[in-house]
This record gives structure tokens, C-alpha cells and sequence, in this order.
């Protein structure tokens, strides 16, 4: 079994900068891939940041130049740095992680997720 533990989130002025991050622990192996992704009222689930199996890292377009995406291996984190937040980056954000297992077997876990809210 895999815990993530997400802290980071909350309310910010519009322009303001928040860091999100995602520690991961148990039965872990390797990390395959690991992400952000985060859903707002009334919309559906979308990615906002990526590292690749191949360790490439991708990006919303909404976010590209704003947000980054960097990790602590020997950690099993992975953290989030938003800048020049705006109002329309309000949402629970939640983290993502799939793991290879002892027994190499690749499981999807999420964060309990965390609420960012960008307001004046």
C-alpha cells in the first residue's frame, strides 16, 4: 500500500505564488510517472503538470511559464511552484503518482487533494 500526503494549498491574492507538495511512502519500488492535476467547481479533472516515465515533463498550456513541476527522488516527493496565480487557477489541486511495486506490479494512487483558492 502507497500513502500520499499533500500539503500547500490555500488562499492567495491574484498575482501571489503558492508550492504544492506530494510525499509519497509504502510498498514503493519505482515511480513511474508523477503529476498534478487539479478540478474545479462544476469541471472535470485536468492535468496541470507532468513528469513523464522518461522523465520529461509536460505542462497545461494555461499554466506553461507560470507553474513548475520538480521532484526529490530520495524523497519520493513531488512538488508544484505556481506563480502569477489567477482567480481561474482555483481549484482542488491533487496529486498523482503510479507505482511499480515490489512484486512489479503498477498501481495509480492520488493525493487526499488540496484546495487552492486565488481571490482578493
Amino acid at each position: 500500500q502507497v500513502q500520499l500526503v499533500e500539503s500547500g494549498g490555500g488562499l492567495v491574492q491574484p498575482g501571489g505564488s503558492l508550492r504544492l507538495s506530494c510525499a509519497a511512502s509504502g510498498s514503493i519500488f519505482s515511480i513511474r510517472d508523477m503529476g498534478w492535476y487539479r478540478q474545479a467547481p462544476g469541471k472535470e479533472r485536468e492535468l496541470v503538470a507532468l513528469f513523464t516515465a522518461g522523465g520529461s515533463t509536460n505542462y497545461a498550456d494555461s499554466v506553461k511559464g507560470r507553474f513548475t513541476i520538480s521532484r526529490d527522488n530520495a524523497k519520493n516527493t513531488v512538488y508544484l511552484q505556481m506563480n502569477n496565480l489567477s482567480p481561474e487557477d482555483t481549484a482542488v489541486y491533487y496529486c498523482n503518482f503510479h507505482v511499480i511495486n515490489w512484486f512489479s506490479r503498477t498501481y495509480t494512487y492520488w493525493g487526499q487533494g488540496t484546495q487552492v483558492t486565488v481571490s482578493s
